[in-house]
């Protein structure tokens, strides 16, 4: 009876994310043997990935909600970009408040997202067209505003980006026989606050609900009353919020503002959820496994920085591997649930 239990959870739409979290486990055991003398296995060595990686883990549970409605968006990090462009010079050449700064960009994201999701979801356009010219719109927008680099001098703004909070456990002891308490920066509070809300609107709404129905079969969601337009039309605005958030975010870990900024980040997202367990078809997915999929690509830089003998596009390379074996797997998944249904 167990065994048929177990079989009846890995068989369903868990395995995926199964196999992501037996994955990060494998890879981060593997990392505390090769590199255990390098502080690998320290609580503060985690934190640090959670730390540099709080932007996407924000962005890619946006993402994670786009890929679920059966939808796309390529324009994530343009976004990001502008918002970290749009801080850097509201507060140090227009002289605005760190609070009215933050308030501008998540309007920002919110109205971008409208727009996109109002062409999406009335026009019916196609989203990778749509987010596309969104993409380029939003890095020609970052290039008008400044093409050097504004570095962030705001007192207020570097006060929270600085901020440390501290962890009561997993501390280490240094040379000096002095304990040092490992610890967080707000982005990394704010990008699981976002982890969380994400979770439970999928997990406890009925527009969560309406997400999954609506990736699964566009016709059927219908059938069942759910109105299509206004499901995907407020997936992109919570996507367009998610990724000022997630500029927000990105820009408390580098305090600057460059027309180069997080150039590739929306592969990084989508490489994310998918290796998390979210299906490219939709219909299927899953915020914690986006999280564990941003964690295995934090475990590989980290597997790179501490042998130092490795350049950093080896984190690409695997990625991309990554990205190609579970694209894959769900294919083999797929065909495997439609030979079962028949």
């Amino acid at each position: 009876m167990k065994g048929n239990f177990i079989s009846k959870k890995l068989s369903g739409n868990n395995f995926l994310l199964f196999v992501t979290v037996v994955m990060f486990i494998a890879m981060y055991c593997i990392g505390l043997v090769l590199f255990s003398d390098r502080g690998f296995g320290t609580m503060q060595t985690f934190f640090n990935m959670l730390i540099d990686n709080a932007g996407l883990i924000i962005a890619a549970s946006g993402m994670t909600l786009v890929l679920i409605a059966g939808g796309i968006d390529i324009s994530i990090g343009s976004v990001v970009g502008l918002v970290c462009m749009m801080l850097a010079d509201l507060m140090e050449n227009k002289g605005v408040s760190a609070g009215t700064a933050i308030s501008i960009v998540l309007i920002f994201g919110i109205v971008f997202g409208a727009a996109q999701g109002w062409l999406i979801s009335y026009l019916k356009l196609q989203p990778f067209i749509v987010t596309l010219a969104g993409l380029f719109f939003c890095r020609g927008l970052t290039a008008m505003v400044s093409v050097s680099q504004i570095a962030i001098t705001n007192k207020t703004f570097l006060g929270i980006a600085q901020a440390n909070i501290y962890s009561f456990f997993g501390a280490t002891m240094n040379k000096r026989g002095k304990l040092l308490y490992p610890f967080v920066h707000p982005n990394v509070i704010i990008a699981l606050f976002a982890l969380f809300f994400v979770w439970y609107v999928c997990k406890y709404t009925r527009f969560g609900r309406s997400l999954f129905a609506l990736g699964g079969n566009e016709q059927s969601a219908l059938l069942m009353g759910i109105n299509v337009r206004r499901t995907k039309f407020m997936t992109y605005v919570l996507n367009g919020f998610l990724a000022s958030l997630a500029g927000l975010a990105f820009c408390l870990n580098t305090t600057s503002g460059f027309v180069e900024q997080a150039r590739g980040f929306e592969m990084e997202a989508i490489a994310s959820a998918v290796i998390g367990g979210t299906l490219l078809t939709g219909g299927v997915g899953t915020v914690v496994g986006t999280f564990f999929g941003v964690l295995i690509k934090a475990t590989i830089e980290t597997f790179i920085r501490c042998d130092g003998t490795l350049s950093s596009w080896w984190n690409k390379i695997v990625l991309s591997a990554l990205l190609c074996f579970f694209i894959v797997l769900q294919s083999v998944f797929a065909t495997l649930k439609e030979k079962r249904k028949g």
